[in-house]
């Protein structure tokens, strides 16, 4: 599987780890930067293209998720979801890395290098590449809502129960 991965200076520590480790259990990252330390760089650089990355290769049937890094993550999930395609998910525990893949087919994983220590940073980026998508159809039915209104801006109808009597 390709793993394509961006961060920023607050992340750069644990991208770098991150790779080695990927590469030494059978993942092909692809490096998005940054490639040196600089405190004044600006996530949106990296993880949008490490997004892009994902987005294009599995619109090209490649098997392919990421994994973007930040001081809390925030930052880089905001950027991550604002490619067309890309589902990203703020994992700060295993359950929510889980929970990412299980329930939400998220493609990108976000983290916070400054959140917690490099070893549990890289559980959860395991756990999140590990886990499937369950495929149950209510989260089917939701990912497809998010879809259409991403592709069309049109909001989903609201049921029955939501609407004013």
């Amino acid at each position: 599987m390709r793993v394509h991965v961006g961060s920023d200076h607050a992340g750069l520590e644990l991208k770098d780890h991150l790779l080695a480790w990927l590469r030494d259990h059978g993942y092909e990252p692809v490096d998005h930067g940054p490639f040196v330390y600089d405190a004044d760089d600006d996530y949106p650089v990296f993880c949008l293209r490490a997004a892009e990355g994902v987005a294009h290769d599995q619109e090209a049937g490649q098997d392919s998720l990421g994994v973007v890094i930040g001081g809390s993550g925030n930052g880089e999930q905001i950027a991550a979801n604002k490619v067309r395609g890309v589902r990203a998910a703020l994992a700060w525990s295993e359950e929510t890395a889980t929970l990412g893949r299980q329930h939400n087919d998220a493609n990108v994983v976000a983290v916070g290098g400054r959140m917690h220590p490099l070893e549990d940073m890289v559980r959860f980026v395991e756990v999140f590449l590990t886990t499937d998508f369950s495929g149950d159809e209510r989260h089917v039915r939701r990912i497809a809502q998010l879809a259409s209104y991403e592709t069309t801006r049109e909001l989903p109808p609201l049921p029955d129960s939501a609407r004013d009597a």
